[in-house]
């Protein structure tokens, strides 16, 4: 077996043990939530978000996850960016050939998937948690992008260490359909846990505001195994409000306070 995905394999069944740990106290070290460095980690070293070289840095300070986004070509290419548009170009509505020539601030070119995959592949620390954007076109090309997304990551061979978040329901669902192995959390925050159970996903990925307004939800989430991640998480006091209500994961761009909170 490749050593790398039996790492990760044997991690996440350590996570499976830790979802139904009992809460602790901030007095001592928590094990059981981890960190998801928001668009990989960025905001402190200079690099800009969601660049290969900020999955790097996520991967240096052994984040847990690098959260990335994912957008389509014109030409149905997907490529790596929050926004639907840089330096003015639309991603939807540009070849794969001009955005290719776009240069990020660092200077390495605006990444496609399958280079940020290939750059993630390289290591055996950090998770890759995919976000498929949806379009501002159509729903039609929302679910194209879904079937590029989990094509590439089966072709690299790095579905061991990738995993989907979306805010469109459908495009989890559609994950679920091409892959029934990956684990997929839904991102806009209006689904109970029940209805995310009942939809065959593996967890709720919400805004702490959702959280905060519906706290009964962690509880209801452990219960029926649900996954729980939150975002995105910057300052001390909240982090100290989900670490104590064990929340599984916390998104930050501040994945380095978060570090030493967890200390």
């Amino acid at each position: 077996m490749n050593p790398a995905p039996f790492k990760f394999i044997i991690s996440s069944l350590l996570l499976c043990l830790l979802i139904t740990r009992p809460n602790e106290s901030m007095g001592q070290k928590n094990i059981t939530t981890r960190i998801i460095a928001h668009r990989g980690a960025w905001k402190n070293t200079g690099v800009p978000e969601n660049s290969i070289a900020s999955l790097k840095h996520a991967i240096r300070l052994n984040c847990w996850g690098s959260e990335f986004d994912v957008h389509i070509s014109s030409d149905s290419v997907p490529f790596v960016l929050h926004d639907h548009t840089i330096q003015g170009i639309h991603i939807e509505k540009t070849t794969a050939a001009e955005l290719s020539k776009i240069k990020l601030s660092n200077g390495e070119p605006l990444p496609t998937l399958e280079s940020y995959l290939k750059a993630g592949k390289s290591q055996n620390i950090t998770r890759l948690i995919l976000e498929i954007k949806s379009s501002s076109i159509s729903r039609e090309r929302s679910l194209a992008l879904t079937k590029k997304c989990v094509e590439m990551v089966h072709k690299l061979n790095v579905a061991f260490m990738t995993e989907y978040i979306a805010f469109d329901f459908d495009v989890c669902k559609k994950v679920k359909e091409l892959d029934p192995s990956a684990t997929v959390s839904y991102l806009e925050g209006d689904k109970s846990p029940d209805e995310i159970k009942k939809a065959g996903l593996d967890g709720l990925d919400y805004h702490y505001s959702v959280f905060q307004q519906h706290e009964d939800w962690l509880k209801i989430s452990k219960k029926k195994k649900l996954i729980t991640n939150v975002w995105t998480v910057n300052e001390e006091e909240m982090m100290r409000w989900f670490i104590d209500r064990t929340v599984n994961f916390i998104t930050t761009n501040e994945p380095e306070k978060l570090i030493e909170l967890m200390k």
